[in-house]
């Protein structure tokens, strides 16, 4: 019975900080260790309880995705998004399939999570200050070269700390994007990478999923993470547009540095 607590309480987590940027793996990730959860091997829990939080995108801006595909054939500024989307996915799987293993067998620890909380803060900070003029808040508007560079920030985020919104959302915001638009624009591009990752993990760790009662406590995770993304996105997108990263990288600061402190 603690285990389906604890797994619920981390699907709260995770739709709670998925889509601002203070890294939901990090935070996942951390209190996995501290209640020692008995989640299956690989991480596979914390990667696919993140796909609950994606399902809320899918289910909020389903009116959108769903007049993108049926007007795929005749409507070029569909395929132009659908073909953004597609490039921008492109480096997160390129660099997820090349260093899966290593980032977590090695990168998936204290040490890590809390470095790159603390830079992650920093950069947040930095960027603040010398924010350039928004030049666009038009997502349907986002160039190939643009979608691009905003994925290999997003790649970025395979590093456990650095935050999948908040790389791509300040990727979005030093290319032009406003905050409202930077910040949509990730939300879409989280969908094909976190269900490409879900699906690769269960595909190499299916034998372990099925065993005992890992596959209940990740559909319990799941289901609190989907129910609490789908409250938090549009107050996290409200946030983001008006008081910028100030809060989460004072936020990020002191995580990291208590992860630190307790881990080191």
């Amino acid at each position: 019975m603690f285990d389906f607590l604890v797994a619920a309480l981390l699907g709260l987590i995770e739709g709670l900080t998925e889509f601002i940027p203070v890294s939901s793996t990090a935070h996942l990730l951390v209190l996995t260790d501290l209640f020692k959860f008995a989640g299956p091997p690989g991480h596979v829990f914390e990667i696919f309880i993140q796909l609950g939080a994606i399902l809320a995108v899918v289910v909020l801006y389903w009116s959108r995705l769903w007049k993108t595909a049926i007007t795929l054939h005749s409507d070029p500024a569909s395929r132009h998004f659908a073909l953004v989307l597609i490039i921008g996915t492109i480096p997160a799987l390129f660099a997820g399939a090349l260093l899966h293993d290593f980032i977590k067998e090695t990168l998936y620890s204290p040490l890590v999570i809390g470095t790159t909380l603390v830079i992650g803060g920093l950069i947040m900070l930095i960027v603040e200050r010398n924010l350039p003029k928004a030049k666009t808040d038009d997502i349907q508007s986002v160039s190939y070269k643009t979608a691009f560079l905003i994925g290999c920030c997003q790649a970025m985020a395979l590093v456990p700390g650095v935050s999948r919104s908040g790389a791509s959302i300040i990727g979005g915001l030093l290319a032009g994007l406003s905050r409202p638009a930077a910040a949509e624009f990730s939300f879409f591009l989280a969908i094909p990478v976190m269900f490409a990752a879900v699906a690769y993990d269960l595909l190499k760790n299916w034998s372990n999923v099925m065993v005992g009662d890992y596959f209940a406590l990740m559909i319990t995770g799941f289901v609190v993470a989907f129910i609490a993304a789908l409250i938090v996105i549009k107050v996290a997108l409200g946030i983001i547009s008006r008081y910028g990263f100030y809060p989460f990288a004072f936020y990020r600061l002191l995580a990291g540095t208590l992860v630190l402190w307790t881990f080191w």
